[in-house]
């Protein structure tokens, strides 16, 4: 028989890495590389930091300075910080503006436009949200994925085309409902 107290057993942290005989007494251990796998690799160009020219990464950016051209993180997250402003066209998996934004941002997943973040351009993204007190000046395309193409309706051999719908029609008092037939 199941019991509640064998089945809620708390789960023992792992026992903390040992460092090894060999290391002098007195040495540092070694430290550990927890902090690593539990960390994206994250870059930020600060707020001094002038670009001007093609920005291309492989990794999450954070951009609190200015750049001017264009940004190419294609697989990768986009952060324009409240101190950023870049006069770009930017091309990201997502893009999330606190900053200003003056050009063009397309991205394949989301644009998040903050409170207080600012976009002057087209925008062409399958999701976009726009916080209250953010501004935005342009188009919004929401296009869908490549993949995700739209259903499509084939007739089938045989089959007759159905004809448009029409508005539903409550039948008679006594009259039997739709679809039943009556003596069959």
């Amino acid at each position: 028989m199941w019991k509640r107290d064998e089945a809620v057993k708390p789960v023992s942290p792992p026992p903390a890495a040992q460092p090894p005989a060999s290391a002098p007494v007195g040495a540092p251990a070694p430290r550990s590389d927890v902090r690593t796998h539990m960390e994206k690799d994250i870059v930020n160009i600060g707020k001094s930091v002038v670009i001007k020219g093609e920005l291309n990464g492989s990794e999450d950016l954070t951009i609190e300075g200015h750049v001017e051209g264009t940004i190419q993180l294609r697989d990768h997250v986009l952060t324009i910080g409240p101190n950023g402003k870049i006069k770009a066209q930017v091309f990201a998996k997502a893009v999330i503006v606190l900053g200003e934004v003056t050009g063009n941002v397309t991205a394949s997943e989301k644009v998040d436009i903050r409170d207080n973040g600012s976009v002057d351009g087209d925008i062409v993204s399958p999701r976009v949200a726009i916080a209250e007190g953010a501004h935005f000046r342009g188009s919004v395309d929401m296009q869908r994925k490549a993949g995700a193409a739209q259903p499509k309706v084939e007739a089938k051999p045989g089959v007759a085309a159905a004809a448009p719908q029409q508005q539903p029609q409550m039948p008679a008092p006594g009259a039997p409902a739709a679809g039943h037939r009556v003596g069959a």
